[in-house]
């Protein structure tokens, strides 16, 4: 007994110990996922929301309804079973069924004209419209994922900003208390600094405050509440020169917003031919056997019916049609012409994006800095005034705020350009920080 009981205590303490490492490199392993779900990607952005939209599953499940219509479509009509019985349960020599006469009989509709040629026509030209917009709600939706990404980013690099102000804030403020203490400048003065302070902090709560709003944003676009992620790692500070509009003016003719359009066109081709084609009356022939109970005996029938085209001869559906086609042209025409004056827009939105930031990443912001340098290294020797350290201060973070604002501005009309032109992934921002990044946190 005494041995028995020493066995199960080995075994016990031995798969205590196996199951705590098991559970510890569990934990280990979960955080370590939960670590590297901490910080997100454009590329995995564009990837969940491709996956989990609910819009763009809406417009997959589309596709599917328009190959069941097709596949209807094509469907031959049913034959028709009829059973009839004459001269029976009447009066005199006709009660009961004596004298009566059963008739069962099988008629079949047969389409002439082409008519189911040219339903399948439709519903197939109808697949291909779906695939266009769905093609055209996935670039919406990638652009949407780059723009909401877009940002994110800036407001994280914003709220770093403001985070550097409060720092800059609390040193002048105790430079100010130093100069206070010392009798060169007047109470008041630090009471003011205290007031600039309090602002830059409430500036940087607000600053935190969009931050959330752009994350719950950039969430929706995958139909998520509340967004998994912390940050987004990317780079808002690589800009490329603007490619020459003569290179890329041709591909909006590529995007499945205009190619729609043709399909569309083709769609009321074919609804067209399909209302011609019902012009042609459809035949039904019948067939079948019947059954004479007062001389015992039985015989065939058969027979066709042919709808006479007098009245009805579709002709209202046809105009229909004719004018439908007619509209479509012109809604063409049109749709070309505003995608146009769109795409014109955003390119030169687009140049002068990238022209302001060049600018005030080159020139405005290192004329911004050095006067805030010197007018605040001024201060401590009695050379400036107070007012004069505030707006140097408020004159170099405003343009690094209009610098993040112009790279911002940049991306997303990137981003409205790509889309415009077929692109998939409008935007790629680059992991980990550029030469430009480095600069405007070291000014």
């Amino acid at each position: 007994m005494k041995r028995f009981i020493i066995f199960w205590s080995v075994v016990s303490l031995f798969g205590t110990l196996f199951f705590s490492i098991a559970s510890a490199n569990q934990d280990k392993k979960l955080h370590t996922k939960t670590k590297i779900s901490l910080q997100l990607t454009v590329k995995e952005a564009a990837a969940k929301a491709l996956l989990q939209n609910p819009t763009l599953s809406a417009f997959s499940l589309d596709k599917r309804i328009k190959e069941a219509q097709t596949l209807q479509a094509g469907l031959r009509p049913n034959p028709r079973l009829g059973i009839g019985v004459d001269d029976a349960s009447g009066s005199g020599k006709f009660s009961g069924f004596d004298r009566s006469e059963i008739t069962v009989q099988l008629g079949q509709l047969i389409e002439l004209g082409g008519k189911r040629t040219a339903r399948v026509n439709a519903s197939r030209i109808s697949e291909k419209l779906a695939d266009w917009d769905y093609s055209a709600k996935r670039l919406d939706v990638l652009t949407e994922v780059n723009k909401t990404f877009i940002e994110v980013l800036k407001a994280q690099h914003k709220v770093s900003l403001s985070e550097d102000l409060i720092k800059l804030g609390n040193q002048f403020y105790n430079a100010v208390s130093e100069r206070v203490r010392t009798g060169k400048v007047a109470q008041i003065q630090k009471v003011k600094a205290s007031v600039v302070l309090s602002t830059f902090k409430l500036d940087a709560k607000k600053t935190k405050m969009l931050l959330e709003q752009s994350r719950r944003k950039l969430s929706s676009t995958w139909g998520s509440t509340e967004p998994d992620f912390l940050s987004v790692v990317g780079d808002l500070f690589n800009i490329s020169p603007v490619p020459p509009l003569e290179t890329i003016n041709q591909k909006i003719h590529e995007t499945p917003y205009l190619k729609r359009w043709g399909t569309l066109e083709d769609k009321r081709q074919a609804i067209l031919e399909l209302e011609q084609s019902k012009r042609t009356p459809d035949i039904t022939l019948k067939g079948g056997y019947r059954r004479l109970e007062q001389t015992n005996d039985n015989a065939i029938t058969f027979g066709v019916s042919v709808p006479l085209k007098f009245f009805d001869r579709n002709q209202g559906a046809i105009s229909e049609a004719q004018n439908s086609l007619a509209k479509v042209k012109e809604e063409r025409r049109a749709a070309k012409i505003i995608l146009k004056k769109n795409f014109l827009e955003a390119y030169e939105s687009l140049v002068f994006a990238h022209s302001q930031a060049s600018i005030l990443h080159s020139e405005t912001i290192p004329a911004a800095q050095k006067s805030f340098d010197g007018i605040n290294e001024g201060y401590h020797f009695g050379k400036f005034s107070f007012l004069d350290v505030l707006d140097s201060q408020k004159i170099l973070f405003q343009t690094k705020e209009q610098y993040l604002d112009a790279l911002a501005d940049y991306h997303i009309t990137l981003a409205e350009v790509n889309r415009m032109t077929n692109e998939l992934i409008s935007v790629e921002i680059i992991p980990g920080k550029s030469v430009m990044e480095k600069n405007l946190n070291e000014k």
